[in-house]
């Protein structure tokens, strides 16, 4: 019988204990609790859910109710719990976080198949199969196991993430195609500003309320990556000499010269999802959501996913992992939750799920497994797989990861996603059981 060692007991790693304990597997679970804990967290319990208590929105016309269904089917013990534990919320699934931790303790302590160890794991053992799912607050020893398996170059101790908006939210009749001096081809969308639209821009942001860090967090801002409200306090035209340059920019929509230029690069191959450039930011969402939408262009923005600055230990997976979360270096260590680069904590469980579904076969001598970009989480691992290594940031479940469907009106095409995706899984999960 393989050695399974499962380092790490916060979402992705208690989800793949269970889901290969109940498989019949005997499973190695690797924690600091309850010796000791990180900064980030107060509970002594596993699967500790430490800011928000909610997993989003349970709507089946959103990417993440059509992700919590997908991994309903596929036998995700986590995502039942939450919806056991569940706390009114709206449309929203919110749990109770503390009797929600205590269940999922309880399951693995219960579980014959599950031995604990409170143990700081500094290294990894040949003859076993190995999750890391140490989470993006790693200890130095986990940190120096992976840099030097992996090497430095490919990890990464800061997390500078600028918001991702849809393209078909971009109001056309503002933004425009054009690269600077009409040097190569227009790769940029930008969104053009006169002197009054910067001014209001620029005051709302330098008074914007930020997220609140972690005292840990707190003097960590780097040159390299600095959150724009930052760069702009410095001086009203800092940000116009940064990002916002406008040199070489005409607007095709306006005679006038720009007075200021945000630009948007594509994020992904279909074209569905830009990230605005430069816009790494530690505002709230809802202060996100309200400044970046007073950039002309961008007033009925969707944001598919919101900036964050904070202290964060990932992979660069494009370069380090194959489409199973596999180590390229060693296919027997696997990487799990946010340490792998997904953002979330409905993905961190999918990513421990996702792992076991494969351990399991591993372990059975069948082929490994993955799923199309029909669903949310093969979309997920499809953009983990092909994003651009040099600019790898870590990403959670949206619609603009799918492959597109052709359907105008937004609503019937957000329900389409859905259907395709209960298809697509249902059609995987008689090839997993076969």
């Amino acid at each position: 019988m393989s050695k399974i060692n499962i380092i790490g007991a916060g979402l992705a790693g208690s989800e793949c204990a269970i889901y290969l304990a109940n498989k019949g597997h005997k499973v190695n679970l690797y924690d600091i609790k309850t010796k000791s804990m990180t900064p980030a967290h107060s509970s002594r319990d596993f699967a500790e859910i430490v800011c928000s208590n909610s997993l989003k929105s349970d709507d089946i016309s959103t990417a993440s109710g059509v992700f919590k269904r997908e991994l309903l089917a596929l036998g995700s013990t986590l995502i039942k719990t939450a919806y056991d534990y569940r706390v009114p919320a709206g449309q929203a699934l919110a749990v109770d976080r503390e009797e929600f931790s205590k269940k999922i303790t309880e399951l693995i302590k219960s579980n014959s198949n599950i031995t604990i160890h409170c143990e700081d794991v500094g290294s990894f053992e040949e003859d076993a199969i190995t999750v890391i799912a140490t989470g993006p607050l790693s200890t130095d020893n986990m940190c120096n196991a992976i840099k030097k398996k992996i090497g430095e170059d490919f990890f990464y101790f800061y997390d500078a993430v600028a918001p991702i908006v849809s393209f078909e939210s971009v109001d056309m009749s503002k933004a425009f195609f054009a690269s600077r001096y009409d040097k190569g081809g227009a790769d940029y969308l930008n969104c053009a500003m006169n002197k009054d639209e910067y001014l209001n821009f620029y005051n709302e942001l330098v008074n914007a309320k930020t997220a609140e860090l972690h005292e840990f967090e707190k003097n960590k801002i780097f040159e390299s990556c600095m959150p724009i409200e930052i760069m702009a306090k410095r001086g009203v035209d800092g940000i116009r000499f940064g990002p916002l340059k406008p040199v070489g920019i005409k607007n095709p929509h306006k005679e006038e010269r720009p007075y200021a230029v945000v630009q948007l690069r594509k994020e992904n191959a279909h074209g569905t999802m830009y990230n605005l450039v430069g816009f790494q930011t530690n505002l709230t969402f809802p202060e996100q959501k309200r400044v970046f939408s007073l950039i002309p262009g961008l007033e009925n923005a969707e944001f598919l996913r919101y900036g964050v600055m904070h202290t964060n230990n990932f992979v660069n997976f494009p370069k380090c992992l194959d489409v199973y979360s596999r180590l390229i270096c060693d296919n027997n260590i696997f990487i799990a939750g946010q340490l792998s680069g997904v953002e979330g904590y409905v993905e961190s469980i999918a990513s421990g799920l996702y792992c076991a579904i494969n351990i399991d076969r591993m372990i059975n001598k069948k082929e490994l497994i993955s799923f199309s970009a029909d669903t949310i989480l093969g979309g997920l691992y499809n953009y983990l797989i092909n994003a651009n290594p040099k600019s790898f940031q870590p990403i959670n479940a949206n619609f603009g990861i799918l492959n597109p469907i052709e359907e105008r009106d937004k609503a019937k095409r957000n329900l389409a996603y859905g259907v395709r995706s209960n298809e697509e899984i249902k059609r995987k999960l008689e090839e997993i059981k076969e």
